[in-house]
This record gives C-alpha cells, sequence and structure tokens, in this order.
C-alpha cells in the first residue's frame, strides 16, 4: 500500500515526527508492507462478478505487520454505573488493536461511524494517560470505490474533523490515507 494524504491534528504528525520517529517509521514500514489483492469476488448489484480488495485480507496484513513490529492491544475494561441507575454492567472495556510506548494505532475499513468511534477511543484512552498520540489508517475515496459498499474513506473523516475544528477529537492524531501501489 501507499499513503496518499496525512493530516495532523493537534500536532500529531509532528508529535510522532520529533518524540516517536521509530514508531512513525515502523508505522509507515507496514502500510508499504501491505499488498493490495483483490480477492473478494462481489456479489453487489452495482459491482456484480468484480474483483475487489477484501478488508479481511488488509486487516490481516496489518495484524502481522504490526505485531512483527511489537505493537500489542490495548484494553481497558470497567463497570459502567451511570447516576441515578441501580444497575451495574461489569465488563465493559474500550480496546484498540496496536499500541506501542503510549502511540495508539487503528487501521479501519469499515462503516464510517467506526471511523469516528476509532477518534473516541483515542479519545478516551488520553484522558486516562494511557496514550499520547493516535494514528488511524483509512482507505481513500480511489480504494473505497475498489471495495464493498459500506467501507468508507478517509477524506469524508478529514473533512468532517477541519469542521470541528479543535473540538472533537481533544488528542493529537495523524490520520493516513491509503491506496494500493
Amino acid at each position: 500500500m501507499k499513503i496518499v494524504y496525512e493530516y495532523s491534528h493537534l500536532g500529531g504528525a509532528e508529535i510522532l515526527q520529533v518524540r516517536y520517529p521509530q514508531i512513525n517509521q515502523e508505522v509507515n514500514d507496514v502500510i508499504h508492507a501491505v499488498k493490495g489483492r483483490r480477492l473478494k469476488e462481489s456479489r453487489e448489484k452495482t459491482k456484480q462478478g468484480r474483483m475487489l480488495f477484501s478488508p479481511i485480507d488488509l486487516n490481516q496484513q496489518f495484524l502481522n505487520g504490526f505485531n512483527e513490529k511489537g505493537f500489542s492491544e490495548i484494553r481497558d475494561t470497567y463497570t459502567i454505573e451511570i447516576p441515578g441507575s441501580p444497575v451495574k454492567i461489569s465488563g465493559a472495556y474500550k480496546q484498540v488493536d496496536f499500541s506501542k510506548d503510549r502511540i495508539l494505532v487503528e487501521v479501519q475499513f469499515g462503516k464510517y461511524p467506526f471511523m469516528f468511534y476509532d477518534l473516541a477511543k483515542f479519545q478516551y484512552f488520553f484522558n486516562e494517560n494511557k496514550s499520547e498520540v493516535g494514528i488511524e489508517i483509512v482507505p481513500c475515496n480511489n480504494l473505497h470505490h475498489q471495495m464493498s459498499s459500506g467501507v468508507s474513506y478517509g477524506e469524508q473523516l478529514v473533512y468532517d474533523i477541519e469542521r470541528l475544528r479543535r473540538h472533537f477529537p481533544a488528542v493529537p492524531v495523524k490520520i493516513i490515507l491509503i491506496d494500493v501501489d
């Protein structure tokens, strides 16, 4: 895969470049090692029979690549209690797929709300003083058109963050848009 665009929110890219150059390079190395392969035959009306890029295959390649670089999952488990309610829900959790030295990384080939929820998880771990920067790796619009419908694209995410200005997320984030080589 190749990086076609990077967006820095609240100095996320700059923090990585200056304070975590090794991790920044490792993330780039993992991205460049992932091979876009058309493995999924579409059954959708508008793409019937076309071979598409498989989110399952891409996610597995990212998982293998990040694991080889020493990244691991971060999970925070807690009990949900809300004011005025006797209900207690134990075993709830927030989880990010890849973490190393307080840098969180999510790779998202899902629907748009999941991209936005990743930012909320970055905010949560930042507020808990368990992270400094989040990195969101998402397909660009061109790659999105070559995948199943429902997969979102990073340009929409960047556009929305720009409109929210500095209000959300209130954590440094680097968003990386990727495409096939």
